[in-house]
């Protein structure tokens, strides 16, 4: 398939590309006026993820705003557990939260295998909407949640105020059960992603946010192996849907692999076999591409409060962030994000200051 701008997947596959591509994570939220809207107009949040139109809609606000080179399925992280039965709902001020949880193994035994097709069908539907209202102009990421950090809400019912400790305490106390759950999350994360490509999601990313809670030399246990497990599921599984479709050469989907607080494990991270991983902002980026930067291309990684400065402010990070990453040459790849979601308070056209200065400043360093 050809896009009228291909830039993000060209960087992905560590392609010559004429300046920087850059997406924002969380690029449809809060900040802008014309989501606020929307979500009015859903009634919540959770009926706006549910309703296919309604997430094309947000999905391509900030691309006709601010000519984003991606655009990001407009969903949740939480959708697996919601589907499989724990009941996500959200409370103002408070984040997300379940009406069940995992408190024993009968409850993870309970969970049974998802079937995404079926419990996470408008999902999908809004894949192939946004694919069509696109039509092209950008390629299309698919997500989940990671296996870890699925887990740490399941197990919680929700967010937490103490770094997620009754499921660090699973790993001393259940790591048998822990792993268990994490299997089964794993499968479903598989199956999820794969549902998303074959509606036509042109890259998918795992998020692991919470991957940095994990203590040194349980990273790899408990996040990095269900993480390639995903990506060795997903790739050949796309290799075939892209063949199934007509598509010669039989080139698998992109996939980023994104871990919060993961700077000390960037190799592990690289290890899954992703084309790309994520960088939070406190990774220096320049560091990075010496670590891993031969093996997969780099995602990141401006800090998001910097969007909340002057433009002045802005075009000196951006600057300072390129530099770090440095001239882009034959066999590297790098997409401009920030270190994680943007801030509600973001003043829009200070996104389109980032935007800007992204574009204008990459195309010296070419």
């Amino acid at each position: 398939m050809t896009f009228q701008n291909d830039l993000f997947l060209r960087a992905l596959k560590r392609q010559p590309t004429e300046r920087t591509p850059v997406w924002l994570m969380r690029q449809a939220g809060r900040y802008l006026p014309e989501y606020n809207a929307t979500r009015k107009k859903a009634g919540d949040f959770m009926s706006l993820c549910k309703n296919p139109e309604l997430a094309c809609e947000v999905t391509l606000q900030p691309i006709d705003r601010f000519g984003l080179d991606a655009a990001i399925l407009f969903s949740d992280i939480l959708t697996i557990p919601d589907a499989m039965g724990l009941g996500l709902f959200f409370e103002q001020g408070e984040g997300p939260k379940f009406t069940k949880r995992i408190e024993t193994d009968a409850d993870i035994v309970a969970l049974g295998r998802l079937d995404p097709t079926v419990e996470l069908r408008y999902v999908a539907d809004a894949v192939s909407t946004i694919k069509k209202a696109l039509n092209r102009r950008v390629p299309l990421i698919g997500f989940s949640g990671s296996p870890w950090t699925l887990a740490c809400y399941m197990i919680n019912g929700g967010g937490s105020g103490d770094d997620f400790l009754n499921v660090r305490k699973w790993m001393y106390s259940r790591p048998e059960a822990l792993q268990q759950l994490l299997e089964k999350l794993s499968v479903a994360v598989s199956d999820y992603l794969i549902m998303q490509i074959e509606a036509g999601a042109d890259a998918v990313m795992v998020f692991d946010s919470w991957g940095g809670f994990l203590p040194e030399g349980h990273f790899e246990r408990f996040s990095q192996q269900h993480i390639q497990s995903i990506i060795e599921r997903v790739r050949a599984a796309s290799i075939a849907i892209r063949k199934n479709q007509g598509h010669t050469g039989g080139q698998p989907t992109p996939i980023i692999a994104f871990v919060k607080g993961g700077g000390q494990w960037l190799e592990s991270i690289a290890a899954t076999g992703a084309d790309a991983v994520g960088l939070d902002w406190t990774t220096n980026l320049g560091k990075a591409r010496e670590l891993i930067g031969s093996e997969c291309a780099l995602q990141g990684n401006i800090d998001p409060a910097c969007l909340l400065g002057t433009p002045q402010h802005i075009q000196a990070e951006v600057a300072r962030t390129l530099e770090s990453f440095g001239r882009v040459t034959q066999g590297v790849g790098h997409v401009f994000n920030l270190g994680h979601g943007i801030s509600q308070f973001t003043p829009p056209d200070n996104v389109a200051c980032l935007v800007e200065a992204v574009a204008n400043y990459s195309k010296k360093l070419r």
